[in-house]
């Protein structure tokens, strides 16, 4: 006669994550973390940038805008600059 109980498996269950609405939440909490990260992290980085940006400024104009080169370069750096300061106007804002 054979026994009818299955025999334990050697391998784990533990990564994969319970089944129904806890799994679901688990994954929405890891996602809205993630997002949480990267978004600190963008306005961070773009914070500074922001603020460092201005000192590549100082060369350009004291060498002058009569070149088209330095006035295209200043303006973009100046574009940049406006965009952090978009994206970082808020990093540690209460």
């Amino acid at each position: 006669m054979s026994n009818s109980t299955p025999s334990p498996s050697p391998l784990s269950n533990e990564s994969v994550p319970p089944s129904g609405t806890d799994g679901d939440q688990q994954a929405e909490s890891t996602t809205s973390s993630a997002r949480n990260v990267l978004k600190g992290s963008t306005q961070f980085l773009s914070f500074w940038a922001a603020v460092g940006l201005p000192f590549i400024y100082l060369p350009l104009l004291a060498q002058g805008l009569g070149d088209p080169r330095a006035t295209l370069i200043f303006l973009g750096l100046l574009g940049i600059n406006i965009l952090t300061l978009y994206i970082g106007h808020d990093y540690k804002r209460g």
